[in-house]
């Protein structure tokens, strides 16, 4: 056995070129479509639109609006990272780059296991929605994770494929459920004509006004996971420094628009009824429903598609920091190997499936032990992951945020704008800072109500090995961001 073989991987330099991607692979569209995609606005508003209603009521659409504010203002801070030092390591390597080695490692792990849990969500729902599907037309009931195991298999091949193409795949799923969308709001606005009103958005039909307000955000949040898919591609990107800053604000508008107006056909289908609203399983799909048959049926067909794009294109993009972390020895040092030929992550790919399906198997176990054996369905398993995984995701967001000044003004003094690197990102703390303070408030449902203070532990326990480990590696600081994405 080597020498190198008993040193530990954080002892170790960060691999050479060899472990690089497939440079210049992608362009706009495509980092864009990718970036729509694994927002998947179908899988998102079909599951997400009417817990926003029950906390916001039929003010609904203007709770999105300000999620949109929000998620611009994140935009901001991405945008400007990326234009300064484009990397697969995405808010890792922002973060480490202004903080150091600890807050590198730290981030690594929150973002790693934040992403993971929340893409358990994805591997359940691709197959779930199918068997939701098949139930509704067949009265057949399938168990979705026979559905799930293949979809998730089939994504793998893809991706192991080559980014170029598992990214062209999702931006095709994408197109296709974009389009019906907008071909069935426009349904639904033609029917409704008559009655059209501005009501979703006044104020004054926010549910119990700033309180529902607070409480829906978010959920509405949650819409955008995945804006900023287009950051850990920058080293596939031709052109990522001007790429990526106009893939990130290209899609958060489309996206915007995109859900401004389902969510108003929507609402204005039910007849501002917010009681009506929540009666369906999928709101859109029912109101789609009452307009023709067919429409619901490419309803159904349009959140399958997006069910599996955004399996791709936020397996893809997410895998890429856990790579990056593992190429510059945060991480162990073989989940950032690359396929020889194909220039794919396929460690970090195997490893960010395998967790996020232990992940689902911990969960039912953990029903099963608990009694509760009988709500072990889809839908339960994507409410709950996704929720837990979101809690994790804002406090990369929040850390994101607050490091931006201070990069800024330590490594590029001359371009330093305080609206841009001081203003934008301090209001972007108070937006992250919300739906943090109504995620840990009291009186959460159970599991909900741990779900905070586990987040927090898994958080300590990060900080508390990223301080023992960067004392064993004093140089780990110095690895954060090594690897520019267009070096």
């Amino acid at each position: 056995m080597s020498e190198a073989a008993h040193v530990p991987f954080t002892e170790t330099k960060a691999p050479e070129s060899a472990e690089r991607l497939h440079k210049g692979a992608l362009g706009l569209i495509d980092i864009s479509a990718s970036t729509m995609a694994n927002i998947g606005p179908a899988y998102s508003f079909y599951f997400g639109f009417a817990g926003i209603v029950i906390a916001a009521g039929l003010g609904s659409p203007l709770v999105l609006l300000v999620a949109i504010v929000a998620i611009a203002l994140l935009g901001n801070t991405l945008s400007e990272f990326s234009r300064a030092h484009p990397s697969t390591g995405g808010f890792i390597t922002f973060v480490g780059k202004t903080f150091g080695g600890t807050s590198a490692v730290t981030t690594a792990l929150v973002a790693g296991i934040g992403y993971i849990i929340a893409i358990s969500s994805v591997l359940v729902i691709s197959g779930g929605f199918l068997s939701i599907m098949i139930q509704y037309y067949t009265g057949t009931n399938v168990p979705w994770i026979i559905f799930s195991a293949i979809f998730t298999a089939g994504a793998m091949v893809m991706m192991f494929r080559g980014v170029a193409v598992s990214t062209k795949l999702a931006g095709f799923f994408f197109g296709f459920e974009l389009l019906v969308l907008l071909v069935v709001s426009v349904a639904l606005l033609i029917k409704n004509g008559g009655h059209l009103s501005g009501v979703p958005f006044q104020p004054s039909h926010v549910l119990n006004g700033f309180g529902g307000l607070g409480l829906a955000f978010p959920l509405a949040v949650y819409l955008f996971i995945g804006w900023e898919n287009s950051a850990a591609l920058a080293e596939e990107t031709n052109n990522p420094r001007r790429n990526v800053p106009r893939a990130v604000f290209l899609s958060v508008a489309l996206m915007a628009l995109t859900y401004m107006l389902v969510a108003y056909a929507t609402v204005s289908g039910f007849h501002y009824s917010a009681t009506a609203l929540t009666a369906p399983l999928i709101p859109f799909i029912s109101a789609a429903h009452g307009v023709a048959a067919w429409l619901a049926f490419i309803g159904y067909m349009a959140g399958l598609t997006s069910t599996l794009g955004v399996l791709i294109a936020a397996v893809n993009s997410q895998c890429r920091l856990i790579f990056n972390a593992g190429r510059e020895g945060l991480l162990p040092r073989w989940i950032g190997r690359v396929h020889p030929v194909r220039r794919t992550p396929v460690n970090a790919i195997i490893t960010f499936v395998a967790i996020a399906s232990a992940i689902t198997l911990g969960w039912a176990l953990g029903h099963w032990i608990g009694g509760h054996g009988n709500s072990l369905d889809a839908l339960t398993f994507f409410f709950e992951s996704s929720t837990m995984g979101t809690i994790m995701i804002l406090f990369v967001y929040l850390a994101s945020n607050v490091a931006l000044p201070f990069y800024y003004r330590r490594y590029r003094p001359a371009e330093f704008n305080p609206v841009k690197h001081v203003v934008l990102p301090a209001l972007g703390v108070v937006a992250i800072a919300i739906p943090i303070y109504y995620l840990f408030k009291p009186g959460q449902a159970d599991p909900y109500d741990w779900f905070p203070w586990m987040a927090v532990g898994l958080i300590v326990v990060s900080v508390l090995y990223s301080i023992w480990l960067v004392s064993r590696d004093p140089g780990l600081g110095d690895r954060v961001g090594s690897i520019v994405a267009d070096e």
